[in-house]
């Protein structure tokens, strides 16, 4: 090559590194990470839903009422009223002994797993000589008894409630005929009435509470069950619970209501962003084993928080401290789990907007679910700067300053999500249905670095409970 192709050669090179050089903007200070971030995860959790089903006793007491005379017994008897010696003579005579016995209202209340009821009673009768020769002798009495009903209702394996029923009375005043100085217990009397009575007690409140059809109504809790329920709107949150199973918690009763609890086993999926399509209920299974009390109600709540607030937070804590000269722009982003921090620096007295070099730091990301706060943890610097270069100074001062930085809170928008998913779960739903949960406690469950921010998935638990009330 001759003298005149070199020095054109040459003079072209420099032109095409100008190029470059005008071209290429500020200088990068080490090699920038991908940008990779987690997939959205599957947000499906075991849980357990109540399904409780009221009967008010009020409604009970009255449905037996409705098949219950108020006169529990009629008295027609003849009896020995009189049997005693008058100087040589033994006087018999007898007496017809005319009464009734009435109830009050009857009463039924709850007491733990028991249902207790009382049902006053009054009796009056009347003694008359049988004929004309003791036509004189007449008396008359009057008796009041309380009978006391107790039940430990179970619900059977073919979803009938059994009330077990077990009753007694007694005489607070028993009736007692006064005939010539003579006192005539009218007890046995009035009792055979009194009993039968009581049977038909028994049966037809059996009747009234099977009327009561449980079955169906847990079927239609059941059904409720599959609905999807937006928990959020901002940003949209979906509830989607799928029952797998069913098991009987037992009944209960307090001062007005009667109560039969499920268990409905499943899972609780939450959806972010999408509305769930629909899900076909399938039919009620089989009545599972006893358990001694519904289980809580546990989901996955996901805090978001977007890395323009994280860079915001850390811009601050820098503006704050000896670096804050240096940092001219700062990046946040996820890299393969990890969080990228990107930095433009600069000497303090350079006013460019271009000027400076671009460094990276990467981070893992601590959660502190009790205090509701993130951790910057593990920083680590771009190994590939020129030891005791400009560049590397700088990112070391500001290495430093970050693992200064205080914890970044979401406590906000945790109890922000939390206050509007229990504002939904408290609503009527159809069919005379509705609906009453509470979530409180909260554990971390997972955190993933997504692509429009951090996803902090809690698992909340509580109670849920889908309530039928008569």
């Amino acid at each position: 090559m001759n003298r005149y192709h070199r020095g054109k050669r040459n003079h072209l090179s420099h032109i095409v590194l100008f190029c470059a050089a005008s071209v290429a903007g500020p200088a990068m200070g080490g090699e920038k990470p991908p940008l990779a971030p987690d997939q959205p995860p599957a947000l499906t959790i075991p849980s357990r839903v109540s399904a409780v089903v009221e009967f008010g006793l009020p409604a009970v007491a009255s449905a037996i009422e409705r098949d219950i005379p108020k006169r529990l017994a009629t008295i027609d008897e003849r009896i020995g009223c009189v049997n005693r010696r008058v100087l040589v003579f033994r006087i018999r005579a007898n007496c017809d002994v005319d009464g009734f016995v009435d109830r009050g209202q009857m009463s039924l209340s709850g007491r733990g797993d028991r249902v207790v009821g009382s049902v006053p009673i009054f009796g009056a009768i009347e003694g008359q000589g049988a004929n004309r020769f003791t036509a004189r002798i007449h008396g008359d009495a009057e008796g009041r008894a309380m009978v006391e009903v107790e039940s430990r209702p179970k619900l059977t394996r073919d979803w009938s409630v059994d009330l077990n029923f077990s009753d007694s009375f007694h005489w607070t005043e028993p009736p007692i005929l006064h005939v010539l100085g003579r006192d005539i217990a009218l007890t046995k009397y009035a009792e055979p009435g009194i009993r039968k009575q009581l049977g038909r007690i028994r049966q037809h409140a059996q009747e009234a509470v099977r009327r009561l059809d449980l079955h169906d109504k847990a079927a239609k809790a059941w059904e409720q069950a599959f609905q999807p329920l937006q928990i959020s709107l901002a940003p949209p949150i979906w509830l989607q619970i799928t029952p797998a199973s069913a098991a009987f918690a037992g009944v209960h009763a307090n001062a007005k209501n009667l109560s039969g609890s499920l268990e409905l086993t499943g899972t609780a999926q939450t959806l972010v962003g999408q509305t769930p399509s629909a899900v076909t209920p399938t039919p009620l299974p089989p009545l599972g084993s006893d358990i001694s009390q519904p289980g809580t109600f546990d989901i996955l709540l996901p805090v978001r928080v977007s890395y323009d607030t994280l860079r915001d937070k850390i811009m601050q804590a820098v503006a704050a401290s000896q670096a804050a000269p240096i940092v001219k722009e700062m990046q946040i982003y996820p890299s393969s789990g990890k969080l990228v921090i990107g930095a433009r620096l600069a000497k303090p007295g350079d006013t460019d907007a271009a000027a400076g070099e671009w460094v990276y730091l990467s981070a893992a990301l601590n959660v502190d679910a009790g205090q509701q706060s993130i951790r910057l943890s593990n920083l680590a610097v771009d190994s590939s700067l020129p030891e005791g270069s400009e560049a590397a100074q700088l990112q070391n001062q500001v290495f430093d300053q970050l693992k200064q930085i205080p914890d970044i809170g979401y406590g906000v928008a945790y109890q922000n999500l939390l206050n509007a998913a229990n504002e939904r779960l408290n609503r009527p739903l159809k069919n005379g249905f509705r609906m009453e949960g509470n979530l409180s406690s909260a554990n971390l469950d997972s955190i993933q670095l997504l692509a429009d921010g951090v996803s902090i998935a809690l698992r909340v638990s509580g109670d849920l409970k889908i309530l039928y009330g008569l």
